[in-house]
């Protein structure tokens, strides 16, 4: 597949980039600075990467990037960029709307924040304590909405480097919800309790860069069972899940 990257040369778009590479991939890097995409790839992989350096709030940059890729993956901006970062992932999705020979399956980079609650009509970011520039990403969730394309918002808690676990796990993925188990008791709770609560428990929703590229380009057909979904990911003990089995 042809498989634009916006945001290349940051923590997650480099993983994605790399991982593309490896997976026989057509990948083409959308980024402001050539040379550091250079020296983080190396001059083995750059052979393999078509490199576009352009401004990414320029529309008629962005569609011409956009031109007969299959899909677009956007890991450009974060959320404390504010108003910034909205215009980004808005800019970025219109031109998708508008190039005529993009295939339309996108994957834009969310959190956690953004997942339901179980047992409840609730998402973390709208909770009283969660940092307001969270509610970013509610922005560009909203944005997706108003779309037709093919698209996923990957919403994982902290990413990291890498996790070392102490049991063998696997990497449990969900569609809308939080990935971890909640007690049904937490739909009697008050949104500030229930904010404390997933305060608690923040670190099982740490996640390895290299999984989250993993995932996206793992899912990354048109049409696939992630189309207009929130993603949720976080890793569960392949020992808990056994015992469970063999009740």
């Amino acid at each position: 597949m042809k498989i634009i990257v916006f945001g290349a040369t940051g923590n997650t778009g480099k993983r994605v980039l790399a991982r593309g590479i490896k997976m026989g991939h057509e990948m083409t890097a959308f980024v402001r600075n050539s040379e550091k995409l250079y020296d983080q790839l190396g001059e083995r992989s750059a052979q393999h990467v078509k490199v576009i350096m352009a401004d990414i709030m320029d529309p008629v940059s962005v569609g011409e990037a956009l031109a007969h890729q299959d899909a677009a993956i956007i890991a450009a901006g974060h959320a404390g960029q504010g108003e910034e970062f909205v215009r980004i992932v808005d800019n970025i999705i219109t031109q998708c709307e508008f190039q005529p020979s993009f295939s339309g399956r996108v994957w834009i980079m969310g959190g956690a924040g953004l997942l339901g609650i179980p047992y409840t009509d609730l998402i973390g970011n709208n909770l009283p304590g969660f940092p307001p520039e969270y509610k970013n990403h509610n922005r560009n969730f909203e944005r997706l909405q108003q779309t037709q394309l093919d698209w996923s918002i990957m919403c994982p808690g902290t990413m990291i480097v890498s996790i070392e676990h102490p049991d063998p796990v696997h990497l449990h993925v969900t569609t809308e919800t939080l990935p971890v188990p909640i007690p049904e008791m937490i739909k009697e709770y008050s949104e500030a309790d229930i904010a404390r609560h997933l305060f608690s428990r923040l670190q099982e929703l740490d996640v390895a860069y290299d999984d989250v590229a993993k995932c996206m380009l793992d899912h990354i057909e048109l049409g696939g069972s992630f189309k207009r979904k929130r993603v949720g990911l976080a890793y569960q003990s392949d020992i808990l899940v056994h015992r469970g089995e063999g009740r």
